[in-house]
């Protein structure tokens, strides 16, 4: 790998990397003398952001950084211009392993000694790693990769390549990108991700054969997809994280069309906020799956014609017969600002929708002030899969007779509750539940929805010692707070207060049951729930 550099191999905006350390890569941004200090400098940004200022130094401006601590400026040497594609991939599958290299390979003792370790069959599979003209698929990150080399010279050393890991390399321009790719006619799936790319698409030719492309915090924004969308031809998942992506901005049209063969589409961890930008994908045929985690959406919706016909305005047709996301499977919403129920029964209107991420969101955190995920499967009718867990047919059932009963609960003196609920009849006549009766005893009136609860208490505190879990019936109409001073006397715990936890079947995570006042009923609890007990800290 080239090792030092003089000034003169730089120019602006070009990408480098710390002779010392390929991870560590920024963009020149100045080149010339700093007052105070002899010879030149280079002026470079910092991808990482860690650095010693913004591109200024005592009171001198020399280049913007993109935040504070940015920039820095740095002698030629200890920087590297980058080197070709066969250099790296040299590097990576032809170089024999240092002794240095060696030496790191060991596991710790149990005297926490260090046990070297050999591979075995090391040989074997160095020696197939070295036919290079036999590989088909080749990893070449952060090697420092900033060209493609001599003409031809990729197509006659690797032409089997079918998949091509360049991330975190130094390539910006999309014409190197291409004669790359020219050169692998068998190449079917190409991740770019970490390389900072030009905003402008030029020299770049059809990729005839790319089926799955990534570029993640490539820096790359929809107009520019919009280019790429007619040069990828066949083009199965494009994955398009980290971009800081708001909007989805067409040249010629509110709505995307083409991608003819785009199954998966990756846009988490960007920055849309509005679900009318998402509408715009609506009309893509073949998408079954969406993963729009960690953007800043706080309601969904199902759009109808209508709904689409507005957002198109009155100059411009869209296909009456294309039914919205007609093909979606996979919708996943983790980790945004959802909090309404509207947009968790809107979710029954996509047609094939079966895969739902709704984690991280206010509306599934019964900690604030969300809902339970026995009343997420019972709202949502076609979910086979919620929040990464498959839903069986036993967890539906109990949750559907669990979210009816709950229902029926909240009925009483209140009428207009079941507008909240629009699954509600549909479940209880499926399920042949029958309306509460009130029966008088010597204590007036109880209620059917006050019946008695299997519930198994586990102990999980620490302090408490190993206990074998106590099942109980209880009514369901017991508050939490009351279950609290049960479990105080059932495990003994004295001067110990409990923090209870429900354990649902499921969920990665058991749900705080921090609400005094709230019933079992009210959080959840069901026949044969299990709740955790554990100590305040």
């Amino acid at each position: 790998m080239q090792s030092s550099s003089d000034s003169s191999t730089f120019k602006l905006d070009q990408r480098v990397h710390s002779t010392n350390d390929p991870r560590r890569i920024g963009t020149v941004k100045y080149i010339g003398p700093v007052e105070g200090h002899p010879g030149t400098w280079v002026g470079v940004d910092w991808d990482n952001g860690e650095a010693k200022h913004d591109g200024s130094l005592n009171g001198v401006r020399y280049f913007e950084a993109r935040s504070q601590l940015s920039g820095s400026f740095v002698r030629a040497q200890n920087l590297t211009a980058g080197i070709s594609f066969i250099e790296a991939l040299y590097i990576r599958y032809r170089d024999q392993p240092t002794q240095e290299d060696e030496d790191e390979m060991y596991v710790l003792s149990a005297s926490n000694k260090r046990v070297s370790v050999q591979l075995v069959g090391k040989e074997k599979i160095q020696d197939k790693l070295s036919r290079l003209e036999e590989l088909t698929g080749a990893s070449l990150s952060y090697l420092g990769v900033s060209n493609p080399g001599s003409p031809n010279e990729i197509r006659n050393i690797v032409p089997n390549l079918k998949e091509l890991d360049l991330t975190g390399n130094l390539l910006s321009e999309w014409k190197d990108v291409g004669i790359i790719c020219e050169q692998l006619p068998s190449l079917a799936a190409l991740n770019l991700s970490n390389n900072s790319m030009s905003h402008e698409i030029v020299g770049l030719p059809p990729l005839k054969s790319i089926h799955i492309l990534v570029l993640n915090n490539t820096g790359i924004n929809w107009t520019q997809i919009e280019v790429l969308k007619d040069l990828l031809p066949v083009i199965e998942e494009l994955h398009l994280m980290g971009n800081g992506i708001n909007a989805i901005k067409t040249a010629s049209s509110s709505i995307v069309h083409g991608f003819d063969s785009l199954r998966l589409l990756n846009l988490e961890e960007n920055c849309i906020a509005e679900w009318n930008e998402i509408v715009k994908l609506s009309q893509l045929r073949s998408l079954e799956e969406l993963h729009l985690n960690k953007n800043n959406l706080n309601h969904i919706f199902y759009p109808d014609h209508d709904t689409i016909d507005k957002l198109v305005g009155g100059d411009e047709s869209h296909d009456q017969s294309c039914i919205p996301f007609q093909n979606l499977r996979c919708l996943l919403l983790g980790g945004n600002n959802i909090d309404d129920l509207a947009s968790v029964d809107s979710l029954n209107s996509f047609p094939k929708l079966i895969d739902i991420r709704l984690s991280e969101n206010p509306i599934a955190d019964p900690g604030r002030g969300g809902i339970p995920r026995f009343v997420l499967v019972a709202r949502l009718a076609k979910v086979e899969i919620l929040n990464g867990s498959e839903v069986s047919t036993r967890e539906r059932k109990e949750s559907e007779i669990r979210y009816v009963r709950l229902v029926m609960s909240k009925l009483h003196g209140n009428p207009d509750e079941i507008k909240q609920h629009p699954r509600f009849v549909e479940l209880k006549n499926f399920h042949g539940i029958e309306d509460e009766r009130s029966s008088v005893g010597t204590t007036g009136p109880q209620k059917m929805a006050s019946g008695l609860l299997s519930v198994t208490l586990k102990s999980v505190a620490p302090s408490i010692g190993e206990k074998p879990p106590l099942t109980k019936k209880l009514p369901a109409a017991t508050t939490i707070g009351k279950l609290k001073i049960l479990c105080e006397t059932f495990f003994k715990l004295g001067s110990i207060r409990p923090k209870l936890f429900l354990q649902e079947e499921g969920s990665p995570l058991p749900i705080l049951l921090d609400d005094e006042m709230a019933t079992l009923m009210d959080v959840g609890i069901g026949n044969e729930s299990t709740v955790l007990v554990d100590e305040e800290s």
